[in-house]
């Protein structure tokens, strides 16, 4: 019965494999004869501890990707980061053919499991597993080394010009800026097309590509106003207090600022006599009396838009939201850098079409385009206005960024496939 399932297999593959060169098809036979060898890659690069926090841990998953890149020929660099206050990056260049096209990968060695959580172990369910990272984005690694390794056997690596960026601090990101997203950036303004090895969306048994990630901002609202006896509030002397007056600014962000592609979140509130955030502002401690005016509120939340000139439109109208008048109170806003949206470009879809190019000749499904609210925000964003990209050549995972994130292992070899072939026909083209 095996024997004959397994002639039942070939027979329906052939014909998808046959509209290959023998270039790629040697590449989709090299991702099948080296899955268990990526299998056990992922295990050891998520049984290594690397929330974004553990530098230590961080630098020894970047040690763990510099042995599997540096075989493959590409010279491999390791950009500390203590000025951000985070381990660093891997920036990885392999020289090829001149004049061919410059692509960039991205992804990521961190992942939101610090070394206080209790998620720290690979485990191994069949075709599935699961483990801090398994999909977000030590998956994602493991997709980009499998496909790297099957364009080497099928000896296309050879003339491609490739740069890989492997932040180490995706999940949160060190502090300005400017320095710890610089060499991401320095890289998109070298590249002909950028890949991101973050996850592949899978709805209902069907993949999707990804053209567009929508921008992830902070903000902090801070109100203060005159405390006194609780018996005089709303008096013309008195005021409302600072509770009042930010819960009126926070409904009328609820109220007023809505707008397609636009999501935005209050996480966090204290209020009272006192109220402090802590310096990772994820924290907050207040008090205050049932009978005290209370005399500061500070709030923190997000917002996510699609395109730089929302963002800008957005943040301009909760300025004037809490510029107006509210009694006996002051309020601010401050916004954090983050990071930046991802908008839909033609270009982008110009490289969905080439994938779904590849889709056909593998004999896949074609890949349609997501909707840009079913993804977060990435590091693809901070090159998006200087080249072309494409989002989610990682594997298929669910349940990431909590205890027991889970990755279908089998993923992995149709997203390396797509991958190498993806890569060596780009690579191929001129400038």
């Amino acid at each position: 019965m095996k024997t004959l399932i397994a002639t039942l297999s070939l027979a329906v593959s052939a014909p998808a494999l046959a509209a290959l060169s023998p270039a790629e098809q040697k590449m989709a036979t090299t991702v099948d004869a080296e899955y268990e060898r990526s299998v056990s890659l992922l295990e050891k690069l998520v049984n290594q501890n690397s929330g974004s926090l553990n530098i230590e841990g961080v630098t020894k998953v970047g040690e763990m990707m510099r042995a599997e890149l540096a075989p493959l020929g590409f010279e491999v660099k390791w950009v500390p980061m203590a000025e951000a206050k985070r381990a660093g990056h891997i920036v990885a260049t392999h020289k090829g053919k001149s004049g061919g096209k410059r692509l960039l990968l991205i992804g990521h060695l961190d992942t939101v499991f610090e070394k206080d959580s209790p998620f720290q172990t690979f485990v191994r369910k069949g075709e599935r597993a699961e483990g801090p990272g398994t999909g977000d984005d030590k998956g994602g690694m493991v997709v980009m080394v499998a496909a790297l390794r099957a364009m080497q056997a099928a000896g296309t690596l050879k003339d491609a010009n490739i740069e890989i960026v492997l932040t180490g601090d995706e999940e949160d990101s060190g502090d300005p800026i400017e320095i710890s997203r610089r060499d991401l950036i320095a890289a998109g303004k070298r590249a002909d097309a950028a890949l991101d090895f973050e996850g592949l969306v899978v709805i209902d048994g069907h993949d999707w590509g990804s053209i567009a990630r929508r921008s992830s901002t902070s903000w902090t609202l801070k109100v203060t106003a005159k405390s006194g006896h609780s018996s005089g509030i709303f008096t013309p002397a008195a005021g409302e207090g600072a509770i009042y007056a930010a819960s009126r600014i926070l409904a009328a962000f609820r109220d007023e600022l809505r707008e397609p592609n636009l999501t935005y979140n209050v996480g966090l509130i204290a209020g009272g006599t006192q109220a402090e955030l802590d310096a990772g502002q994820i924290r907050a401690t207040a008090a205050g009396k049932s009978n005290i005016i209370p005399a500061t509120t500070l709030a923190r939340g997000d917002m996510r838009t699609l395109s730089d000139e929302q963002t800008a439109r957005v943040q301009a109208k909760m300025k004037a939201i809490v510029a107006r008048e509210f009694p006996g109170a002051n309020a601010e806003i401050s916004f954090d850098p983050g990071y930046p949206a991802m908008a839909p470009t033609d270009g982008n879809r110009a490289l969905l079409k080439r994938l779904n190019a590849v889709n056909a000749d593998l004999g896949l499904k074609p890949m349609p385009e997501l909707d840009p609210l079913k993804r977060g925000a990435g590091d693809i964003a901070f090159v998006a206005k200087d080249v072309d990209g494409l989002v989610g050549l990682g594997p298929d995972s669910e349940g990431d960024h909590a205890p027991g994130e889970t990755v279908n292992l089998d993923s992995i070899r149709r997203q390396a496939k797509r991958a190498a072939i993806l890569m060596t026909r780009l690579s191929r083209e001129n400038r």
